[in-house]
């Protein structure tokens, strides 16, 4: 599992880091989007804050490709993913098959790294594994 964990985290990466220089430097032609898809595109672009997704896609993929804080990098990339998803799903499902592959891409390398992601999913949010307890003031063990 570590083999293909490491494979999906490069490939997320590369895949990240390409469409997120393209939005800059449009190196790579896209298809002409869908009524609905270019109305909110067109808005994105006039409005500039399509800076935003592309930057927040770029600076994880280059974190996955440097294999430093992958936790970061995929809690940054999940937001995308998600958004991603649904703009393939309500808006251009043309891109879905793309959005689906990176969709378990990112599953594939959050399982190498779930252990990171164990405390934001602890039902007591002041409890550390072993029982103890952490002080509302301070965060650590009482």
């Amino acid at each position: 599992m570590n083999t293909v964990s490491t494979i999906a985290r490069y490939l997320l990466g590369f895949i990240f880091l390409t469409f997120g220089l393209n939005g800059f430097l449009h190196f790579i032609p896209m298809p002409p989007p869908t009524v609905i898809a270019g109305q909110f595109l067109g808005a994105i672009v006039v409005s500039r804050l399509y800076v935003v997704p592309f930057l927040l896609q770029i600076v994880p993929a280059l974190l996955l490709l440097a294999n430093r804080y992958i936790p970061l990098a995929l809690t940054i990339l999940g937001a995308i993913v998600f958004n991603i998803l649904c703009i393939h799903i309500f808006m251009a499902p043309a891109g879905l098959p793309l959005a689906l592959l990176v969709t378990i891409l990112w599953f594939l390398t959050a399982w190498s790294v779930r252990s990171s992601f164990a405390p934001i999913l602890q039902l007591e949010p002041n409890s550390i594994p072993g029982g103890a307890k952490l002080c509302p003031t301070t965060y650590r063990p009482c």
